[in-house]
């Protein structure tokens, strides 16, 4: 019997759906940082598992569900939103440490009259004193009808296995959606912006990460040389921005495209040349057509 189907995480900004999705997957394949908002499309990642219990997961990470004041925030919980009718079961995480706040409640509110069945991921619990686990279960699941309530911690994977035998109880049968030496759906091109996106938030401060974005403009192979060639371009709204992108000498700059080309080696298993630029773009998060575009 093999079985197939598709899993949403969802949940609150910065509760660890990403570092779960790299854990269930074992590959990083969406970016992590210790900052709200960092994912900001849907991220595929596929798990396949093998005898005795054959089946093909494929989860599905999401933006932090919030009440969203930009454009591209409301873009961004729009997307999460949409994934409640394109999944077989939901995962829903909270972060144990914090516990329940009123953005649990406001994704608790948009369940409302769905049908999928909802586990309630209590992630983080590394972080709390294992008595106190116990009573804060035992307040959430008075909250909503959760198919199964399960703690676990996605960065040391403690309850990873009981999480993905319950989930495969669940699973309908069906056969295989990718061949299974696929881990995402997602292209070269973009796990290559996402990277470098990701040295932004970690490298740069204030309001520059959730101001700038990252286009790939060229993505070159040279199988014989085992090298890729990268050009890609970081869009910030204001000038001053691209002067603290760039840094004194180009030394921010220059910082960004190092640590992103290790990783990229890492992750291609290939030589990277890779060349960033910094553009202008004014209002960029404000501009509809272009962030429907981007």
């Amino acid at each position: 019997m093999f079985k197939s189907g598709f899993i949403g995480i969802i949940g609150r900004p910065n509760v660890g759906k990403s570092t779960l999705l790299n854990c269930l997957v074992g590959e990083k394949i969406a970016i992590v940082t210790p900052k709200p908002q960092t994912t900001r499309s849907i991220i595929m990642g596929i798990k396949n598992l093998k005898c005795p219990k054959e089946a093909q997961m494929i989860f599905l990470d999401t933006p932090g569900i919030h009440k969203a004041l930009t454009p591209l925030n409301r873009l961004m919980v729009e997307e999460a939103l949409n994934t409640f009718r394109n999944v077989d079961i939901l995962l829903m995480l909270v972060n144990a440490k914090e516990g329940f706040c009123h953005e649990d409640a406001f994704i608790l509110k948009s369940l409302q009259g769905i049908k999928l069945p909802v586990f309630l991921v209590i992630n983080k619990i590394d972080l709390i004193e294992k008595p106190k686990l116990l009573p804060l279960m035992g307040h959430l699941k008075n909250l909503y009808p959760f198919k199964e309530i399960i703690p676990i911690s996605a960065l040391s994977g403690e309850g990873i296995e009981t999480l993905t035998d319950e989930i495969w109880q669940l699973l309908p049968e069906g056969p295989p959606y990718f061949s299974d030496d696929i881990m995402t759906d997602r292209s070269e091109r973009f796990i290559a912006a996402e990277i470098i996106r990701e040295k932004i938030i970690l490298l740069a401060h204030q309001e520059i990460p959730y101001k700038s974005a990252v286009i790939v403009d060229a993505f070159r192979k040279d199988e014989a040389k085992n090298l890729i060639r990268i050009q890609a371009a970081i869009i910030v709204e204001k000038e001053s921005q691209k002067g603290i992108l760039i840094g004194k000498g180009g030394a921010m700059l220059k910082e960004i495209g190092t640590k992103a080309r290790l990783d990229m080696e890492h992750f291609f298993a290939a030589k990277i040349f890779l060349e960033l630029f910094v553009r202008v773009r004014k209002n960029w998060t404000r501009d509809g057509k272009f962030l429907k575009g981007f």
